[in-house]
C-alpha cells in the first residue's frame, strides 16, 4: 500500500498522484506491484524501497542515482513487545519517500496535519522531524519499559514462580534492541551533521545536492542528536539495572523457594512422629500395656507431646 501527500497551503491532502513535485509518498508493506510501479513512475533505484523491508536491515545512508536513502531503526510495540523496525527515507530531486513493513505512529501525525510546521516539499525539515519525533518515541518507550520493570519488581518480592522473571528477560531484549538501534542512528545523525559542517561533503560519501540544509535544520538536527543521546545514555542505564535486578530476583526467588522447603521439611517431620508410634503399636506381636483401655489415649497424649517438643525445638532454631 502507498498513499502519495501534499501541501494545498496549510492543509496536508492525499493526491495519489505519483511524482508530483514538493511530495511525499509514503510506502507501507508495498506489493512487487507497488514497488515496480513506484520504481517505473519516480525512477528510484529498485534496492532502495527493498532494503527497509528487511527486519534486520541496519541504519546506514546510501547514494544512488541521484537519490539519497536513509535508514533509520523505529520502536514499535508487537503484542506488547518492544521491538525496533528499519524505516526507510528516500530523498530525489522532486519527491521524498518513506517506505516501512508497518504503519508507524510517527508518521501519522504528519499525514493527519498534526505536526506544526511540516510541509511535504521542505524535505530536508521533513526528514529531521522524522528523526526527531523517532527519538522522542525511543524515550517514551523507555518510560514505559521502566514503569513495567518496577511493577514486575513488586511482584517478586514474595514470588516463588518464573513467570516475573521470563517478563523481565523480555524487557532487557527490547532494551538491548534499543540500544543498538538507536547507537546505529546516532552514526546516521551525525554523518548528516559533519557532512553539512564539511567543507568537501562528497568526501562523505552524501550528496549534499539533495540534503540541504540551513541553520535552523542544523539547530534542529543538534536538537535531535541531543534526544538520540539521551536516549541511548536511558536505555544503557535501565538495561544495566535491569540486568542487576534479575540477577538479584533470581536469588530472592531461589531463596523463597528454600523456605517454603525447609517449611514442609519440619511440617514433615513433625507429623512424622506420631506415625511412627501408631506404627509402632500397630505391629501384630506383644507390645506394652497393649490390654489398658487407656493405651489408645496414651499414645496420642505421647504423640502430641513428642510433637510440640520438636516443633518447639523447630522453633528455637529459627527451623519453622
Amino acid at each position: 500500500m502507498f498513499r502519495v501527500y501534499k501541501n494545498l497551503g496549510e492543509r496536508i491532502l492525499e493526491t495519489g498522484l505519483l511524482g508530483e513535485k514538493g511530495s511525499w509518498v509514503n510506502m507501507v508493506n508495498p506489493t512487487p506491484e507497488e514497488i515496480e510501479e513506484v520504481v517505473r513512475c519516480i525512477g528510484l533505484p529498485r534496492d532502495f524501497l527493498e532494503y527497509p523491508l528487511d527486519e534486520e536491515e541496519s541504519s546506514r545512508i546510501e547514494v544512488e542515482e541521484g537519490s539519497v536513502l536513509i535508514i533509520i531503526r523505529v520502536p514499535v510495540i508487537r503484542d506488547s513487545i518492544y521491538d525496533t523496525l528499519p524505516l526507510g527515507i528516500i530523498i530525489t530531486e522532486n519527491i521524498i519517500l518513506t517506505v516501512c513493513l508497518e504503519e508507524l505512529d510517527i508518521l501519522s501525525d504528519f499525514y493527519s496535519g498534526r505536526m506544526r510546521g511540516f510541509y511535504t516539499f521542505k524535505k530536508t525539515r521533513f526528514l529531521l522531524q522524522i528523526f526527531y519525533k523517532t527519538a522522542l518515541q525511543y524515550l517514551r518507550y523507555l518510560r514505559q519499559i521502566d514503569k513495567k520493570s518496577e511493577e514486575i519488581q513488586l511482584r517478586l518480592h514474595r514470588s516463588t514462580q518464573n513467570e516475573e522473571l521470563i517478563r523481565l528477560l523480555g524487557l532487557q531484549k527490547s532494551l538491548v534492541y534499543f540500544t543498538t538501534s538507536l547507537r546505529a542512528n546516532q552514526v546516521v545523525m551525525e554523518k548528516l551533521l559533519k557532512s553539512h559542517l564539511a567543507k568537501d561533503a562528497e568526501a562523505l560519501g552524501l550528496n549534499t545536492g539533495l540534503i540541504k540544509m540551513y541553520a535552523e535544520d542544523e539547530d534542529l538536527l543538534e536538537d535531535v542528536i541531543i534526544e538520540n543521546k539521551q536516549a541511548l545514555e536511558m536505555s544503557d542505564i535501565y538495561a544495566q539495572i535491569l540486568s542487576s535486578t534479575m540477577d538479584a530476583y533470581a536469588s530472592v526467588i531461589s531463596n523463597n523457594l528454600n523456605i517454603v522447603m525447609k517449611f514442609l521439611t519440619s511440617v514433615t517431620i513433625i507429623l512424622m512422629i506420631p506415625t511412627m508410634l501408631f506404627s509402632l503399636y500397630g505391629m501384630n506381636v506383644e507390645l506394652p500395656y497393649q490390654h489398658s483401655p487407656l493405651a489408645f489415649w496414651g499414645i496420642i497424649l505421647l504423640s502430641v507431646i513428642f510433637a510440640i517438643f520438636v516443633l518447639l525445638v523447630f522453633r528455637k532454631r529459627n527451623m519453622l
